[in-house]
């Protein structure tokens, strides 16, 4: 498994012959990539978290070049469906749910504590054979992470951390000791000067209290397991 981020909270998980596109505002201030980039990477899916302009991104240009159905909260899936995607391209769920997209590639939708224009807003865990990463959204701290962290054995926790619209990293370093993840990578920071934050700082925040492992990567980078 090899996780890519583009800066903000986007990010392709690719497993086996799967590559999952989470959240691709791909024009973001910090990626590296262009759309037509991402596009020619082929991915297999698109996960959007909610549909706040920063993370519905570019779903729909992508969706309609590669053929890729999105997958999201049913009332998104309705929106992009407006947008030109075909019903059939579209993989409609909601909070509590489990969508099985193949080669042993599974994926739950969890509860994000933020707000939409349409639907509930969300995060994912990716469960595979090599591992399992969880995509929380912009979210703020909840309690019932400590939940999601007993129900999955997560191996990498994609915070955000940037504050103002999400959790910053004091929370975050708690979400952490909650979902007990192997390994941390920090999002949503530092893409606006409102959100600008040290990713050192959470590091360091983590460290003093959990075991995880916290990768600060660079838009572009690339975490394999």
């Amino acid at each position: 498994m090899q996780i890519r981020w583009y800066g903000h909270a986007a990010f392709m998980v690719e497993t086996g012959g799967a590559k999952l596109l989470i959240d691709p505002w791909i024009t973001n201030p910090l990626s590296p990539a262009s759309p037509q980039e991402v596009i020619n990477a082929k991915p297999t899916h698109i996960l959007i978290t909610h549909d706040h302009f920063d993370h519905l991104g570019e779903s729909v240009d992508i969706a309609k070049a590669t053929g890729a159905p999105i997958v999201g909260s049913f009332e998104l899936m309705l929106e992009v469906a407006e947008k030109g995607i075909p019903e059939a391209q579209t993989m409609p769920m909601n909070i509590g749910g489990t969508i099985k997209l193949g080669d042993g590639v599974e994926v739950y939708m969890t509860p994000a504590l933020h707000t939409a224009n349409r639907g509930a807003p969300s995060g994912f865990v990716v469960a595979t054979p090599e591992g399992t990463v969880y995509h929380a959204g912009d979210t703020a701290l909840f309690r019932d992470m400590e939940l999601i962290g007993e129900l999955y054995d997560i191996d990498v926790a994609l915070l955000p951390i940037g504050s103002v619209y999400t959790m910053g990293p004091r929370e975050a370093a708690i979400a952490v000791q909650l979902l007990r993840p192997r390994r941390v990578v920090p999002m949503h920071y530092n893409t606006f000067p409102l959100i600008r934050q040290d990713p050192e700082d959470f590091k360091a925040r983590v460290e003093a209290v959990s075991r995880a492992k916290v990768f600060v990567m660079k838009p572009g980078d690339v975490l394999k397991l």
